[in-house]
């Protein structure tokens, strides 16, 4: 995963405003009123959000409405989901670094959703 992405959304003012532009896209000012936020501020976590591929602007008239892009959130998403069902495994080489009794102790672990189930 991009590491602007990962930026942009370890903010929790960016995902406020990403939040607020799922549903709508706003301009600058309209963040700002929603937000909370000053209408610099806003355009400082638009830019970071823009660079990461998240928000995308579109220009109407004099203003820029920004939207949510679902598609990249989407990608995002799926990246992590990847992450998730990744299933554990015990290290098997002592090559590892980790002493004989810690090695051992890794190996019996079993995660705590699978305690008391039998396979």
């Amino acid at each position: 995963m991009d590491e602007k992405i990962l930026k942009a959304l370890g903010e929790p003012r960016r995902y406020q405003l990403l939040q607020l532009m799922s549903c709508r896209s706003y301009c600058v000012r309209a963040l700002a009123v929603k937000s909370g936020l000053s209408e610099s501020a806003v355009s400082q976590h638009l830019k970071i959000l823009r660079e990461a591929g998240l928000v995308h602007g579109i220009k109407k008239g004099y203003y820029t409405h920004y939207h949510l892009d679902k598609d990249a959130l989407g990608q995002v998403i799926a990246e992590l989901e990847q992450l998730r069902t990744i299933q554990r495994r015990p290290c098997d080489s002592p090559f590892y670094g980790c002493p004989e009794s810690e090695s051992l102790r890794c190996k019996s672990y079993v995660p705590p959703e699978k305690r008391g189930k039998e396979d």
